[in-house]
């Protein structure tokens, strides 16, 4: 096997018997971007002088005998809307085009604390809007798996990049399925962590109250690795919380002692006892072959000892799925409106007023996507539209938040499909509201701040990857992931 095609974990223990060197893998990895993403499009920027200069500190460091961090000379690939300093962050939009931040967000700061080696950014759909990344400013990403098909969105870079085996560990984010759904497409493991649990400093505001920063990984340990690096509070984000269940945020060793709990050390997979809930209406979306897999996966948990409880929900999917987009265009309208031509970020050239070229940049600025966001968004914000739509959206939420609290009185997990359809092509969808319903299954747990995660199963008749996603309740990762973790992924 070359080293590229190894996990983060099995590419660690390596380093730490001296079967290899970090500047021998990140050359691994950058080789195969050369010999893929022509082709995948995954990347934006690659980060190939800083990344080989960072691994030959790092194997310096380990002849003088330091100790190994979690991700000691592991390459992190990042969805280009997370603040990397020195490096573009446009999140695929030509207002950022060229756009360097001043700063890391604090997931990178702690990925490199924790050893990690920043090898590139990930393509993305525009202001994290959209489910196919096709709608980035730059390139189009395919799926490596046929690449005829999308890879799913916004974070089909980093989707398709793990797929492609271009990445090994990548962070992207998740507002209504922007991580799960390309990992369901594409064949691989999103993890969506509870809302707060993850610091969002640095993160470009477009869905706020609603996405967070999420690891997309090959494996479920290289997921639970991950995460218990990147959680944790964060004094800069006021969304951030302060848990137990939360790491320290500090930069500490792999003896056992880098924060309680640590997810990765606590994984098990023997999950006997624990009670799966299965929404019944949900399979009656999805298409027959995408239920057949799950009910075949659920047989399966159910083998391995746990609990199937059918449970209902007195809330059409459809609904929430509407009072979602409701809320995440409002955020994203009022987000945006920042990106005006005079602040910062790309202006009109040729204007003959304030006020025409506010319309130009605008107009110019934007892609066709977020362009009927942001006009969503600000009809249902309007003085006379408020409370027929934005309140009762907020209304709604609430009462998801509730369903939930009063589901998992009674079950530890819940199991559903990750999307209604497999990966499509490209021209399949040309209404807009159609495709929107790709995220029906993901919204949910968003609009109630839990965590979630995708794992592949078997494929479908056309070859093409399915996903199960399991939701947790709230902090309740170490049992999402041992659930997730006991399928054999």
């Amino acid at each position: 096997m070359k080293l590229y095609e190894y996990s983060a974990l099995e590419l660690s223990k390596l380093l730490q018997n001296k079967k290899t060197c970090a500047v021998e893998i990140v050359k691994s990895f950058l080789e195969q971007i050369k010999n893929t993403d022509g082709e995948i499009g995954a990347y934006l920027a690659v980060c190939e002088d800083s990344a080989v200069k960072k691994a030959v500190e790092i194997d310096e460091k380990i002849a003088q005998g330091a100790k190994f961090l979690p991700l000691t000379g592991i390459p992190v690939a990042i969805k280009d809307n997370i603040c990397t300093k020195e490096i573009p962050a446009t999140s695929a939009c030509k207002m950022l085009d060229g756009f360097v931040s001043p700063y890391n967000a604090y997931v990178v700061d702690i990925l490199k604390q924790n050893g990690a080696i920043i090898i590139g950014k990930l393509n993305m759909d525009e202001f994290s809007a959209g489910n196919t990344t096709q709608t980035s400013y730059f390139k189009k990403t395919k799926n490596p798996v046929n690449t005829k098909y999308v890879p799913g969105g916004s974070s089909g870079g980093n989707a398709a990049a793990v797929a492609a085996k271009s990445a090994v560990l990548t962070l992207g984010s998740d507002s209504g399925g922007g991580i799960r759904q390309p990992a369901s497409f594409c064949g691989v493991v999103g993890l969506k962590p509870t809302y707060g649990s993850v610091s969002r400093y640095g993160l470009t505001a477009s869905v706020s109250s609603l996405e967070q920063i999420s690891p997309l990984t090959r494996t479920v340990k290289d997921a639970a690795l991950l995460y218990s690096v990147i959680c944790g509070q964060d004094s800069r984000d006021a969304t951030s919380v302060n848990s137990a269940v939360c790491l320290s945020g500090t930069a500490q060793s792999l003896d056992g002692s880098f924060g309680q709990p640590n997810y990765l050390e606590n994984l098990t997979s023997d999950i006997k006892g624990v009670k799966i809930g299965v929404p019944i209406e949900y399979l009656k979306i999805a298409d027959e072959q995408i239920c057949k897999k799950v009910y075949s996966a659920i047989e399966r948990y159910k083998n391995l000892g746990a609990t199937i409880i059918e449970i209902n929900s007195n809330i059409n999917p459809l609904a929430i799925l509407k009072a979602y987009y409701i809320i995440s265009s409002a955020e994203i309208s009022s987000n945006l409106s920042r990106y005006d031509g005079i602040k910062y970020g790309y202006r009109a050239s040729q204007y003959t007023s304030i006020e025409d070229m506010y319309t130009k940049t605008r107009n110019e600025g934007f892609q066709n996507e977020i362009k009927r966001r942001i006009m969503l968004g600000t009809f249902v914000l309007s003085a006379g539209n408020y409370d027929r739509y934005y309140k009762r959206a907020k209304l709604l939420q609430r009462d998801v938040i509730a369903e939930y609290e009063k589901t998992f009185q009674n079950c530890d997990v819940i199991m559903t499909p990750v999307t209604p359809t497999t990966a499509f092509k490209p021209e399949t969808y040309t209404d807009s509201l159609k495709l929107y319903e790709q995220d029906i299954f993901t919204i949910p747990p968003n609009m109630a701040g839990l965590p979630a995660i995708s794992i592949p199963l078997e494929t479908s008749e056309n070859e093409l990857p399915i996903g199960l996603q399991i939701i947790g309740n709230k902090f309740n990762e170490q049992i999402l992931l041992n659930t997730a973790y006991a399928y054999g992924v």
